[in-house]
């Protein structure tokens, strides 16, 4: 500010309302990323700009987590200040998604519908929540992101869930499975065991539920993970 470097204000203004975000502080977040927005729409910083709208979404979709973790609901059923602040985190994600489509930013892109599909999937449209892993999934696959494919499958399984399509989600997480073994990730696969254990008893095929619950047991065991 003293020596009158709007942009350098605005970047500072941005890390500050993200580290507030992780702090909790969620309203003194907003404030910082706004003003993190206002200055760059102001010096025409389109980048700057996505950016903002981008932290902001991140903020209230925080927020919209912490208020529905105390709650502790099922996606859909969501008190009315839960919902407002996740249909706010829906139109920044939404703003940017726009933008960074304007600007060309594919990686961008990816994130932001990734987002997309975690908040709408918490509203209780799953619909548009598959909608836009989709979008996310093609776009992982388009860069070779093997851990944003995986988590895009793990979503996609999730939503057809709420959706009744056991049948899908099973795919999905046998996906989710795959790809955990080839990152070498166990506390991943584990959590893919789990949800296939899950689905296969949905699907009232108790052998195979029974198999991948021994799958989860067997790691956790390993990773002494009580």
């Amino acid at each position: 500010r003293t020596i009158g470097d709007r942009i350098g204000e605005a970047k500072a203004s941005g890390n500050l309302g993200n580290t507030l975000k992780i702090l909790g502080q969620f309203d003194e977040a907003v404030v910082c990323c706004q003003r993190h927005l206002d200055i760059s729409q102001e010096q025409g910083d389109k980048i700057g700009e996505a950016r903002a709208l981008y932290n902001i979404g991140n903020v209230y979709h925080a927020k919209g987590k912490h208020l529905s973790w105390n709650m502790a609901q099922d996606p859909g059923y969501l008190p009315q200040e839960v919902k407002e602040t996740l249909q706010k985190a829906s139109e920044y994600y939404e703003r940017n998604l726009s933008l960074v489509k304007e600007l060309g930013d594919r990686a961008a892109q990816g994130r932001a519908y990734g987002n997309l599909g975690n908040t709408q999937y918490l509203l209780g449209n799953f619909s548009e929540a598959i909608a836009f892993h989709k979008e996310r999934l093609a776009i992982a696959k388009e860069f070779g992101d093997k851990a944003a494919e995986r988590r895009a499958y793990s979503n996609l399984g999730n939503a057809h869930i709420f959706l009744g399509r056991f049948d899908i989600s099973a795919e999905y997480y046998k996906k989710t499975l795959q790809l955990s073994r080839q990152l070498k990730d166990q506390a991943v696969e584990a959590q893919a065991c789990y949800s296939l254990g899950n689905t296969y008893t949905l699907l009232q095929d108790y052998e195979r539920a029974i198999e991948y619950h021994l799958k989860h047991l067997v790691i956790a065991q390993e990773l002494g993970d009580r």
